[in-house]
């Protein structure tokens, strides 16, 4: 075994998972997961750790693994994380804890994500689960949003010994775990739906089509309802455009609707009734994680499919897995182009794009390069479905109908990174309603952070 080179992990042919919704990455067995462990020199000082949202412990879940007690392997890392088998697949590891690996001087860094993941579907396979708080206190928290902030947080002030309940606009608990990442990233009944049932299992109540703002208020929730304590993780689902003639034609979707049509409401089913315009040439304009996820949808819907980005693939802010496996499912790129106008047909339909190409300039403020547009490079795309994946913005209902919180210009709730604690008393907040659309890992980071200091906040009171 080469230690300098990563155990690799099976996927399936590109050709054929195109053509479905089944998970793309197969994992590790056992037997590779063990070899890939052994990689890791068990630092002194792992800054792995210090890269990971959540702080897991993860030389000794990794040293578990080596000695091929995987349980033992489980429960470190449940004391540190709620959902490991969805950040085993979603996290972006390369930039937070592999980034940091010392074999990643000389070498591949250590596949902590894979082994996370590996990990965490064992414990499901074994009917492994998370440890039952011991002694509970009977203070009343109030958790809005049951995506990976809330559900992190759930977790964590449930294990303190709080009664928790989360309150979920929707129909379904998950957040964009499942309206968001579609199925053939993140399954739904084996991974999503089965991690919620864990932090269910430590005594977490959600209650589901509650529109904090309409069904009910946070004032009502900590003046009669008997809540101590709130936290806020309702996400930013607000979806942004860019504001161009045409955007309001009919065959423009925002990623989050296309998104929410095809994950939550299952339109890829054809035994569901969910409608969802498939349309023969679409345009997904962005370049971020979500981008790709819509666009990969779109192709297994039999589209062909376009990446625009005003930017080069240096700068698209998409992790590089996600961006390699659409290059390889056959989603087309076009690079360094900005839409102009959405052309529209007699019938109101999207007939194409007008489009001009870009030149890169000098940095701006993020340390990307300023697009330019170049002279008389205008064209048009032949198209007739286009997504907007420009990011979101939280949603401005429950700051609106909340006495005393403050929000910023974005409308994200502002709250101490530490603690999470807002301008309102009792209040906390965290993961995107305040930082905007981010990582589920941030966002999770966020919620424990937040359970912490929901806790210190109520033991001094």
């Amino acid at each position: 075994m080469d230690v300098l080179k990563k155990v690799s992990v099976r996927e399936q042919d590109p050709r054929i998972r195109a053509t479905n919704f089944e998970e793309v990455c197969y994992g590790y067995n056992q037997e590779e997961a063990k070899l890939e462990a052994s990689r890791c020199i068990q630092c002194k000082n792992p800054k792995c750790v210090t890269g990971c949202p959540v702080s897991i412990d993860i030389p000794s879940f990794i040293k578990e693994i080596v000695n091929d007690d995987i349980e033992a392997a489980f429960k470190v890392i449940d004391k540190y994380s709620s959902l490991p088998a969805v950040c085993g697949r979603v996290c972006p590891q390369e930039s937070q804890c592999e980034q940091r690996c010392i074999r990643a001087i000389k070498g591949d860094p250590v596949s902590i994500g894979k082994l996370e993941r590996f990990t965490a579907d064992w414990a499901r396979d074994n009917k492994i689960k998370p440890e039952k708080p011991q002694h509970p206190n009977g203070r009343k928290v109030a958790v809005i949003g049951a995506g990976p902030a809330g559900l992190s947080c759930a977790g964590d002030l449930a294990k303190m010994g709080y009664d928790v309940t989360i309150f979920e606009a929707l129909h379904e608990p998950g957040g964009v775990l499942v309206y968001g990442i579609p199925e053939f990233r993140l399954p739904k009944d084996s991974v999503v739906k089965y991690e919620i049932e864990n932090v269910k299992s430590l005594g977490v109540k959600i209650e589901t089509n509650v529109i904090i703002g309409k069904s009910v208020t946070i004032d009502e929730l900590l003046e009669e309802e008997g809540f101590e304590a709130i936290f806020i993780g309702s996400g930013a689902g607000l979806p942004k455009f860019m504001g161009i003639p045409g955007e309001n034609a009919n065959g423009v979707f925002s990623s989050n609707e296309y998104l929410t049509r095809n994950n939550l409401m299952k339109a890829f089913d054809e035994s569901y009734d969910t409608p969802i315009i498939a349309g023969k040439k679409v345009a997904v304009v962005g370049g971020g994680n979500v981008a790709m996820d819509a666009a990969r949808t779109a192709l297994r819907l039999g589209a062909e499919v376009y990446i625009v980005y005003r930017r080069s693939e240096a700068e698209l802010p998409a992790r590089v897995e996600e961006v390699h496996h659409a290059l390889e499912e056959g989603v087309k790129f076009k690079m360094l182009t900005n839409p102009l106008e959405i052309l529209v047909n007699e019938n109101g339909w999207v007939s194409g794009m007008r489009c001009v190409e870009m030149e890169l300039g000098e940095p701006d403020e993020s340390g990307r390069r300023t697009p330019i547009e170049k002279k008389d490079s205008e064209f048009v795309l032949e198209l007739d479905t286009v997504i907007m994946s420009l990011g979101t913005s939280p949603n401005p209902l429950i700051s609106a109908t909340t006495d005393g919180l403050k929000t910023n210009k974005y409308k994200c709730i502002i709250a101490n990174e530490e603690t999470g604690e807002t301008s309102r008393e009792g209040v906390f907040a965290g993961g995107d309603v305040v930082t905007g659309a981010a990582t589920v890992i941030l966002a999770m980071g966020a919620g424990k952070a937040a359970a912490s200091g929901i806790d210190n906040y109520l033991k001094s009171k």
